[in-house]
């Protein structure tokens, strides 16, 4: 079928993102906004712009119906979820389905199994997958689960199968506090996701989170385009991603990429998605989940890979066979994201809500920005507080680490607090720059202190180099004709 007109269902830098792909394929694009994002970027970008309600997301941009309304009055081919709000919603998808508007995503089946923690180990255990070891349904009888956790042996891990984003998750020390942890896991996986269901598993003390990028077309072709590494993460959310990962032999590479093919083809995947892995110390990898959309950090991997992701997702979408084959893909140089937050490094990167003062983003060769804010706009404290992605390559890991710092120090932004110094931290960091950091980097490496100690020495630095220009200039001036 022949796309003409995509809807965005989303907002800021990621609605952005997908229009550029698609203007660039002449396809029109339609944006979606709320009252509190009126004047956003994404509203203008787009060539028809339509109000679907008041800021809270549940009144707007989680309206599934509505959006459809839209779509439908305005003649939409295609729908977009981008990432978050109705992207791994299967009834969304399923609606789109139901009237003729095409999901730009996987089918709501894969949507459902893989959203379930617990159906998706269920789904691919026939697949040869290498799993954490753990129980395969949920549990409700505690003097079992204890029995259970007992057997696997502490720590383990109590995990939400519902969960996301590290909520209804815990980690069991000794068996003498399970029934505590056991009981708040529980009450927080029913607060946030309306399921009480949770599942054990042992816990790897020193992991690194591993994803792999996959893509797959309805003729049956599942590709790989390899891994990124997201090991920095605060409050299990990641803040600072890479590709490729330094620790992947080729060897390795290959059988995380099968393993990752086969766990999408165990769904009749279609379409862009992610399958994540623990990678142990022995460099063992497990099965964690897979996310049936696109990530937030896929440019690392459209730049190691020279693709267009939203490209392949919208021709796939079209009933296309995926153009690009297994032997075709190399990774190209290194690549690195850090997410720009409006947060509070010093503050327990707790929002920090404002309005940009100044807002000025760095340019130059090996840098990209993927924006969703202008100068004078306010941080609005209903969605995710992302303003944007700063994405750095180079042809080394080194190079794309140097060309980050530097970006970072020509990215200026006031009125707000944000994760730009906590990018400089990192990329300062030893064990960052070593490769040798596991997910436990902020816990293990990382204070408001040091943050603070490491800006105070920059300072220095520069007032020394200010001095010396001085100095210099002076000499300069002072020389007789």
């Amino acid at each position: 079928m022949n796309i003409k007109k995509i809807l965005v269902a989303n907002r800021g830098e990621i609605a952005i993102r997908v229009m550029k792909t698609a203007k660039k394929m002449g396809i029109k694009t339609v944006a979606v906004y709320s009252t509190i994002d009126r004047q956003s970027p994404h509203v203008k970008y787009a060539d028809e712009a339509v109000l679907i309600g008041e800021a809270p997301s549940n009144q707007s941009y989680l309206l599934g119906d509505k959006i459809i309304e839209v779509a439908k009055s305005l003649n939409v081919d295609a729908i977009h979820p981008g990432y978050g709000f109705l992207s791994e919603n299967a009834d969304f998808a399923e609606a789109c389905e139901k009237n003729n508007i095409v999901f730009i995503g996987p089918k709501s089946h894969a949507i459902r199994v893989m959203g379930s923690k617990l159906a998706a180990k269920e789904t691919v255990k026939s697949y040869d997958i290498p799993m954490v070891p753990g129980t395969d349904e949920a549990i409700t009888d505690i003097p079992e689960a204890k029995k259970i956790a007992a057997k696997i042996g502490f720590p383990i891990l109590i995990k939400a199968s519902a969960g996301g984003g590290g909520k209804g998750m815990r980690i069991v020390e000794n068996e003498a506090e399970f029934e505590s942890q056991m009981d708040r896991a529980i009450s927080e996986a029913i607060n946030s996701f309306g399921d009480g269901s949770v599942f054990i598993e042992k816990y790897v003390a020193s992991p690194r989170h591993i994803e792999i990028q996959v893509m797959a077309d309805t003729h049956g072709n599942v590709i790989h385009l390899f891994e990124r590494e997201c090991s920095i993460q605060r409050r299990h959310q990641k803040v600072v991603e890479e590709a490729p990962s330094s620790v992947l032999t080729p060897e390795l590479r290959q059988q995380m990429g099968e393993a990752a093919v086969r766990v999408a083809k165990a769904c009749d995947y279609v379409g862009a998605g992610t399958v994540e892995f623990l990678l142990d110390e022995n460099l063992n990898f497990y099965f964690l989940e897979m996310n049936t959309r696109l990530q937030v950090e896929h440019p690392v991997s459209e730049i190691i890979t020279n693709t267009d992701l939203v490209e392949l997702q919208i021709q796939v979408a079209c009933g296309e066979v995926l153009p690009i084959k297994q032997e075709d893909l190399k990774i190209h140089g290194h690549a690195l994201e850090l997410r720009v937050y409006a947060e509070d490094p010093l503050n327990d990167f707790l929002p920090s809500v404002g309005t940009l003062e100044t807002y000025r983003m760095p340019e130059g060769e090996g840098i990209r920005v993927d924006n969703g804010f202008e100068e004078g706009m306010e941080i609005p404290i209903y969605y995710d507080p992302m303003i944007s992605k700063l994405i750095t390559y180079g042809n080394t890991r080194d190079e794309a680490i140097s060309l980050m710092k530097n970006a970072i120090s020509n990215y200026h932004i006031e009125g707000i607090q944000t994760t730009l110094p906590f990018g400089t931290f990192v990329c300062e960091h030893d064990a960052f720059r070593s490769g040798n950091f596991d997910t436990h980097f902020v816990k293990k490496y990382y204070s408001p202190e040091q943050l603070l100690e490491q800006q105070k020495t920059e300072a220095r630095i520069a007032a020394l180099i200010a001095v010396k220009h001085y100095v210099e200039e002076q000499k300069q001036l002072r020389l007789p004709n």
